[in-house]
């Protein structure tokens, strides 16, 4: 597809209308919030050292109840067994000879389960990487899908030079650069940008905010390279438009008012009346280093607290547009809508912990939440000004939000119901309370089963990416990434929660070693 003979007026804005938008207010503002966190930039000044993980000592875990979340089983009196960081064995305990080489742990009275994976994190950009890496373990987290990249980042990982290790989750897959204006401002920019980003390594593109045709050769050309792409939708592209084009994952509904324009009773007015301009002014896009610019500290800066809540930043007609998406949702619409999901092959991952720092933070929990300790002492400054900024806006604004979180959770039941596929995933750390348990507890609350759950985090990651074969499941050749619990996980979702001990990359760690080193790594942080 080339620009030429493209009917603009069918296709949305392009970037010559994007060169219309003009204002630093918009850059300042707009563009961070579109993101949602800061671009990721190197882990430090120089490269950081080579990472080596260890091989695991043979490991034998005895009489636990196995938990298979493909069918919803439990096997009690099980032995596991682990060399060299895969499964080889699980079977009745009474039927295994003990090794006489195996370390061998009594698992009796617990529940074996695969570790969780987050398919939605930004951790490799903060500079607390460490600490939240090995919070996100003693949640349970084995493995992530990491958000955002850069040249550095997959150079990095290439080299083993990323702070991974025994004592952080695996990383699953990694982007490069995010796809902007500044990167993929036409056809041929997107082409020649997603050839680049595999040949440094990526194992997907992210897309946050692009031209309508830019958008859709974005999905075909990343496909034709053999790589998924996910991540927002553009203003001017609808959820239903996104996955029958192909896009492979809708991260927070897409972002903004658009499933809720979309399920709709007054849609074509409602869509008629956004602005399709995007978050960032052309004039600002097209510089040759704007890139860069938007990367730094002095720009983050300037976006101040919409970075943290991009609800800050939504002008009264964005809000008055999503009140009244909201107050005339029509089921028959959403109903289309769902079919037409369920008929594609687009994952959602929808992010609920994060959508709920955006449009419920005014909730008491969040007056002293446990997650904010792990921040530092400016991000929590900055977290209660935002929280107090959001306390200040007009009741009926509030109400707008609060509605549009309400809707959230309904939606998540009815595209779960739909058959579509829902993954799990944070959108944090390091600017709100944002932990994996929170996410477990609003699942639930939107009314998916304890073992619905458990599949967003572990059988749906693996199916996602293709390795059902060697993860989201305890069972001979998976690779040994899964916990202990206290408490049976099919009974509560909070047992979810009840880690006694993780096993990553075949290495036992039990919960009071991941908690200590917590400890540690919040001291040295302060």
């Amino acid at each position: 597809m080339d620009d030429e003979g493209v009917d603009e007026e069918k296709l949305g804005p392009t970037r010559r209308t994007v060169l219309k938008r003009v204002g630093l207010g918009v850059l300042g503002a707009g563009a961070i919030a579109a993101v949602g966190v800061p671009v990721a930039r190197n882990l430090t000044a120089k490269d950081p050292a080579i990472s080596v993980v260890p091989r695991a000592a043979p490991l034998r875990i005895d009489q636990v109840t196995v938990i298979d979340p493909r069918d919803g089983s439990k096997s009690p009196g099980m032995s596991v067994i682990v060399r060299d960081g895969r499964i080889t064995t699980v079977a009745a305990t009474k039927d295994t000879p003990a090794g006489p080489d195996t370390w061998a742990i009594d698992g009796a009275g617990r529940f074996a389960v695969p570790g969780y994976n987050n398919m939605h994190t930004h951790v490799l950009q903060e500079e607390r990487a460490s600490l939240f890496m090995a919070t996100m373990l003693a949640e349970g987290t084995t493995g992530m899908r990491q958000m955002a990249g850069t040249d550095d980042l997959l150079r990095f990982r290439a080299e083993n030079r990323l702070p991974l290790g025994v004592h952080t989750p695996g990383l699953l897959a990694m982007p490069g650069e995010l796809l902007m204006p500044w990167n993929a401002g036409s056809v041929q920019e997107v082409r020649e940008e997603i050839t680049r980003q595999k040949d440094l390594g990526a194992d997907f593109i992210k897309l946050i905010s692009v031209d309508r045709e830019v958008f859709f050769e974005a999905v075909s050309w990343a496909h034709g390279q053999g790589m998924k792409i996910a991540g927002h939708l553009p203003p001017s592209v609808s959820p239903t438009e996104a996955v029958e084009a192909g896009y492979d994952s809708i991260e927070h509904f897409g972002a903004g008012s658009c499933i809720w324009i979309e399920t709709s009773s007054d849609e074509k007015t409602l869509r008629g009346q956004q602005d399709l301009s995007g978050p960032v002014p052309g004039w600002f896009a097209n510089l040759p280093f704007a890139g860069w610019l938007f990367s730094t500290d002095l720009v983050a800066g300037m976006a101040g607290k919409t970075l943290i809540n991009p609800a800050l930043s939504n002008s009264p007609q964005a809000v008055d547009l999503m009140r009244r998406a909201l107050g005339s949702f029509d089921d028959t619409a959403a109903q289309e809508m769902l079919r037409r999901f369920a008929a594609g092959s687009t994952w959602q991952t929808p992010t609920l912990v994060r959508l709920r720092t955006q449009y419920v933070v005014d909730d008491p929990e969040y007056d002293n939440h446990p997650s904010l300790r792990m921040l530092s002492a400016k991000a929590v400054r900055d977290f209660q000004d935002a929280r107090a900024e959001f306390m200040a806006l007009p009741a009926d604004t509030r109400a707008v939000y609060h509605q549009a979180y309400d809707m959230s959770l309904r939606m998540v039941k009815r595209i779960h119901d739909a058959g579509v596929p829902v993954m799990t995933g944070t959108d944090g750390p390091g600017k709100n309370p944002a932990d994996l348990h929170t996410e477990f507890r609003e699942l639930a609350a939107a009314g998916l089963r304890p073992l619905d759950v458990l599949r967003t985090v572990t059988t749906e990651p693996a199916a996602y990416l293709g390795r059902s074969d060697r993860m989201g499941a305890i069972a001979p050749g998976m690779d040994a990434d899964f916990l202990l619990l206290d408490s049976d996980p099919l009974e509560d979702v909070r047992n979810l929660a009840s880690v006694a001990a993780v096993v990553r990359a075949g290495h036992f760690l039990p919960r009071q070693e991941i908690d200590s080193l917590v400890e540690e790594l919040l001291a040295a942080a302060r």
